[in-house]
């Protein structure tokens, strides 16, 4: 038995089938735990409690909580699993500094955390005052505004109504946008003092945890998760440890026992709302924003909850869950007109309309959802932006003759592109990997005509492969390009490439910044690779975006979905509310033929004279790890001549005896051995970093120091502290497809053992195939379910709002 601590997402079967259990205690794998499919192995053969959470299984009443296969138990991993380490059962590294140390500086990704807090502050302060009483004129600005303030001058009789309306002189044409931008705002949290709780409230959690036989390493976590008074918190309420991440109900269990003894049952309405909010994240790791009321009663019933409904009407009323009543559309019905699904049809006017209405919301079948109040505001936030993008006129920059031209220059669906966006406020792109050229192509055209025009991307892979089409930096003024109109010398494209992350985006640190409003300070944005958006990166961008401004979402629809609860893309795609783009652009050479094919279910042989596909079959794991490291050292550099920094290996997940872990180890013992005196690193090691949950920094190890371990990390120096070393890096020569999602290798090595089959999918199966430019070599031991799982295993379905808050701007003919 293994002694290596796994994080929580290794560990999902246990979360529903192992028996009840004190915090720390150890328990055998769960019923159904073996294989591939929790990240790639078998699971974790301890039962201490884990430190990062553990994602959810399907929505099904067997199977939340348990073991997730595929894409979601990969996608689970990497929303939390990459920021987790704390060893079970003991303290990490440094971890006794984690409590008592009062941090002056404040790192990058807690100030990206803050300034995402503002801005969902910022919403919901917009959202109650949509809600409120409106004063006469109180919410009129700009021209609005000013209209309105003449009308009352001549009616009061201040001023002649002949000098009020003259009028003005005609405002010059905005040639191109300034240079200058206003300064970007500093990272909240550098000025708000003290990160996380004080040392005195962890020694004390820490105390409270050792009392009732929990491993105190999660102290710091659950002294930052409760706040002020954690210690009575968890004393009068033990389950509240399970909003500690990898915490299971049977571990909150053991440890409400050791505190309350006899008063401790089944029974407890404290336990039942707990399990209920712990169930409810679970679905939210699994990409669901809710879950349907009988799926989540029967998961409650299946933790041994004695009343699951009792259970939800308590979350319910505490406020630690909402629940949403949707009307179901049945075929051939009208779309309801309200948002939320309210039941009430379209086009009911008049007494007799509402009559015929009331017995049409009588007899519409509705569906009960029950989901976690944060995703719930930020999926009606995404629709209330995105329908604010659908109904307005975007910004007249350039006369529909410049846009025309614009379109004229450009060629194929690039021209329809430029066309879609010259008159509408939201627009929806896809296309494979050679369709980037469209967006490009746009974002040329767009700051030509005097747009501040950006592109974003989810993540750091993104971002470079899209300033890697431009040559890596932008063009030179006046240079054609075949995709779209050569860039005027005084224009600001000749300024610095306009491709940013989404978070640098949203906190400041990349891009235009924000204006005197607090909107981004821009035109139009891109959105590439947006199927690995979730609801609240989507949220934070639409509410972002000043009122005027045009949002291009582009990607790939065949890829995996979000790390993240929700499928913003595949939801707009499917609502059909405004103008779609399909790229005509073939991915080109085999490896496009052959990742085109998986896109629509054929897994066919493609004629590869140059080996851009080579097929390995292996018999066991250890042979499939030999013949990995064999690749990526010596076959892929000598026959193909990419080498090895180049190669990136791919596999299902983290564990097992062919995921990530033992295929590194293999890789750093071929290609840069050394002690691991740095936590397990040497200066050189390739490495991935997450400073949060579900961003991925790929870099290498540099040195290491009393500060911490040095890495260059896509062109920066990071240093991350020795306490978060072991829950934030991880060696980076293989990678999951989700780690990978975004980036593109001259040669990748698909490693796919016996035991993975249940991982797959037909998204995944794409996603790691389409990571490779040049040369493609799958390391294979699944035989025919490889192809049987293109043909016959789609994406896992997930349970969204989105589409019925966005029924409403469905255009009716």
């Amino acid at each position: 038995m293994s002694t290596e601590p796994e994080p929580a997402h290794e560990d999902t079967a246990a979360a529903v089938d192992a028996g009840p259990e004190t915090p720390g205690a150890t328990s055998g794998p769960a019923p159904g735990a073996a294989g591939a499919a929790d990240e790639g192995g078998a699971g974790a053969s301890d039962g201490t409690v884990r430190t990062a959470s553990s994602p959810a299984a399907d929505a099904d009443p067997g199977s939340l909580g348990r073991e997730v296969d595929g894409e979601d138990g990969e996608s689970s991993g990497e929303a939390s699993g990459e920021s987790s380490g704390e060893t079970p059962g003991g303290q990490p590294e440094g971890a006794g500094a984690e409590g008592d140390a009062t941090p002056a500086q404040v790192s990058e990704a807690e100030a990206e955390l803050a300034a995402q807090r503002l801005e969902r502050e910022r919403i919901a302060r917009r959202k109650a005052e949509k809600q409120g009483p409106i004063e006469a004129g109180a919410k009129l600005s700009g021209t609005a505004a000013d209209l309105l303030a003449a009308v009352r001058a001549v009616e009061s009789g201040e001023k002649p109504a002949a000098t009020v309306f003259a009028e003005p002189a005609p405002a010059p044409r905005r040639a191109a946008p300034e240079p200058a931008r206003p300064p970007r705002p500093v990272a909240a949290e550098r000025a708000a003092g003290p990160v996380g709780p004080t040392p005195e409230a962890v020694q004390a959690v820490r105390r409270v945890l050792a009392e009732g036989g929990a491993p105190e390493a999660l102290a710091p976590q659950a002294a930052a998760l409760l706040g002020e008074g954690a210690e009575d918190a968890l004393r009068a309420d033990p389950w509240r440890l399970l909003r500690v991440g990898g915490v299971r109900p049977e571990q909150a269990d053991g440890f409400a026992r050791a505190l309350l003894g006899a008063a401790c049952g089944p029974d407890d309405e404290r336990r039942g709302r707990a399990v209920t909010v712990w169930l409810l994240e679970q679905a939210a790791l699994a990409g669901h924003t809710a879950l349907e009321l009988p799926l989540l009663t029967a998961a409650l019933a299946q933790r041994g909850v004695p009343d699951p409904d009792a259970a939800v009407q308590s979350a319910l009323a505490e406020g630690e869950a909402l629940a949403f009543q949707d009307a179901l559309e049945e075929p051939g019905a009208r779309p309801a007109s309200a948002p939320g699904g309210s039941g009430t049809a379209a086009g009911a006017d008049g007494p007799g309309g509402a009559e015929a209405a009331e017995e049409e919301d009588e007899e519409r079948p509705v569906r009960v959802l029950i989901g976690l109040e944060r995703f719930a505001l930020a999926e009606e936030s995404l629709a209330d932006g995105l329908a604010r993008l659908v109904n307005s006129t975007p910004k007249q920059d350039g006369s529909a003759a410049d846009w025309e031209r614009a379109a004229d220059a450009a060629r194929g669906a690039a021209a329809d592109l430029v066309r879609a966006v010259a008159g509408h406020g939201l627009v929806l792109h896809t296309g494979g990997e050679a369709s980037l050229a469209e967006p490009a192509a746009l974002l040329r055209a767009a700051r030509a005509l005097g747009l501040r025009a950006w592109a974003a991307a989810p993540g750091v892979l993104g971002r470079d492969r899209f300033s890697a089409l431009a040559g890596g930096a932008p063009s030179a003024p006046g240079t054609p390009d075949p995709g779209g109109p050569p860039a005027p010398e005084d224009s600001d494209s000749a300024g610095p490439t306009p491709a940013v992350t989404v978070a640098g985006l949203l906190a400041g640190t990349e891009g235009p910044g924000r204006d005197a409003d607090g909107a981004l300070d821009l035109d139009l944005l891109v959105v590439l690779d947006a199927p690995h958006l979730d609801v609240e990166a989507g949220a934070l961008l639409v509410e972002s975006l000043p009122d005027g401004a045009r949002l291009v979402l582009a990607g790939d629809p065949s890829v995996l979905w979000s790390v993240g609860p929700g499928r913003v893309f595949a939801d707009l795609l499917a609502a059909r509310i405004c103008p779609q783009v399909a790229s005509r652009l073939p991915d080109p050479g085999p490896l496009g033929e052959l990742v085109s094919g998986i896109g629509i279910g054929e897994l066919g042989q493609v004629e590869a004279p140059g080996k851009e596909v080579v097929i390995v079959p292996v018999r066991d794991a250890g042979e499939a790890v030999h013949r990995t490291v064999q690749l990526v050292a010596d076959s892929v550099p000598r026959a193909i001549g990419v080498p090895a920094e180049d190669t990136q290996v791919i596999t299902p997940g983290h564990g097992g005896a062919v995921g990530t872990r033992a295929l590194n180890a293999a890789l750093k013992q071929r290609l840069n051995p050394g002690p691991g005196r740095f936590g397990g690193f040497d200066p050189g090691d390739r490495v991935v970093h997450s400073p949060v949950p579900g961003r991925v920094l790929p870099g290498r190890v540099v040195t290491a120091d009393a500060d911490g371990l040095h890495l260059s990390c896509a062109g920066e120096d990071v240093v991350v502290p020795p306490e978060l070393v072991e829950r934030t890096v991880r060696h980076g020569w293989a990678l999951t497809a989700h780690q990978a999602m975004g980036g593109r290798w001259p040669a990748v090595v698909v490693v796919l053992p016996g035991d993975a089959v249940r991982a797959l999918s037909r998204p995944w199966i794409y996603t790691a195939f389409g990571r490779a430019a040049r040369h493609l070599s799958v390391v294979q031991g699944v035989e025919q379910a490889l192809p049987r799982a293109v043909a016959e295993v789609p994406a896992k379905p997930r349970t969204t709002r989105l589409p019925v808050l966005l029924a409403p701007q469905v255009p009716t003919d």
